[in-house]
């Protein structure tokens, strides 16, 4: 048998034990996810901002006046 032949019988059986490991790896992931609409992130999801001791006098922009005094045009 020609060294070539050897290669390519090692480098097929090579392939086979690889795509085999790959397919019984992912299969198990896949089956257990398949019905949950989760995408997977985990977690409590929590959207309220967080609370931070700010120095007195800063204020956080949603806290700030929401109506401005108009002011009148300065004539020169």
């Amino acid at each position: 048998m020609s060294s070539l032949i050897v290669d390519l019988v090692l480098c097929g059986v090579a392939y086979v034990v690889l795509i085999y490991f790959v397919a019984t790896m992912t299969k198990s992931n896949l089956g257990r996810n398949s019905d949950s609409s989760d995408d997977g992130d985990g977690g409590v999801e929590d959207f309220t901002p967080p609370k931070i001791d700010l120095p007195p006098g800063v204020i956080w922009p949603t806290d700030s006046p929401t109506k401005k005094v108009p002011r009148e045009p300065l004539e020169v």
